[in-house]
């Protein structure tokens, strides 16, 4: 007597995935450009060149956050004989040019795109960057072309971590923020995100996750070829 036939049904979507997926919305620098680990060198090297060295804890607190935070920071913790606006006119000089050298991508990111475009899901990127510093570098990074909508600190009133960025690119690609995915390096970006109703992947750059996002349902993935092997396992019972 034959064996009978076992059926093996499709693996189902995690509850959080949203279904049908109508776009997913990328933080840029740290998640799709390495350039948190070049703006940290380079705020080591200006900081060590003016005679001001920046505190380890201050360099973290200053990732994944819009400048004029980083600007007040600066002030609040160095005090008023910090030269801020030197610091800034060596360290933007000085950044400009590893730009123009060529900003590796995060690992994985080139191919998630690719895959995400080949299946035809809009993407658009949210960005604590000012226009036309954001544009510039995806253009420079071979990445421009992929995105319908690149929202800059520029863009909105309120940057990162208030919602306000994820929701102008929801809006601007037409899609319900319900029906998206955010993929984001930074607590800031996460909060930013999940503050606007949207599932949220962090792959952490420089930053670990913290409980408080875990608990506010972020979900943590090593690297962007995970979440791109998670939606291929899924593409059959997830509408992409």
């Amino acid at each position: 007597m034959a064996s009978p036939v076992r059926q093996f049904a499709p693996p189902q979507p995690p509850a959080w995935l949203p279904d049908p997926l109508c776009g997913v919305i990328f933080d840029m620098d740290g998640t799709l450009l390495d350039t948190e680990a070049a703006h940290r060198d380079v705020f080591i090297d200006t900081g060590e060149a003016i005679g001001w060295p920046l505190p380890d804890l201050l360099l973290r607190e200053m990732v994944g956050v819009h400048r004029d935070a980083n600007q007040a920071m600066l002030r609040d913790r160095l005090g008023p004989d910090f030269p801020l606006e030197h610091f800034y006119a060596l360290s933007d000089a000085a950044f400009e040019a590893a730009v123009d050298a060529g900003i590796p991508l995060r690992p994985g990111a080139a191919a998630l795109l690719a895959y995400l475009a080949d299946q035809g899901v809009p993407m658009a990127v949210a960005t604590s960057t000012n226009a036309p510093y954001a544009q510039r570098r995806l253009a420079r990074s071979g990445l421009l072309d992929y995105f319908e909508v690149v929202v800059t600190r520029t863009d909105v009133r309120h940057p990162k971590p208030h919602p306000e960025p994820y929701l102008l690119a929801a809006r601007r690609m037409g899609v319900d923020p319900a029906h998206c995915i955010a993929v984001e390096d930074s607590p800031a970006g996460v909060r930013a995100a999940i503050a606007a109703g949207i599932a949220t992947v962090m792959v952490p750059d420089l930053l670990p996750p913290t409980d408080d996002l875990l608990l506010a349902g972020a979900r943590v993935l090593p690297s962007l070829s995970d979440l791109q092997d998670m939606l291929e396992g899924l593409s059959q019972s997830i509408s992409l």
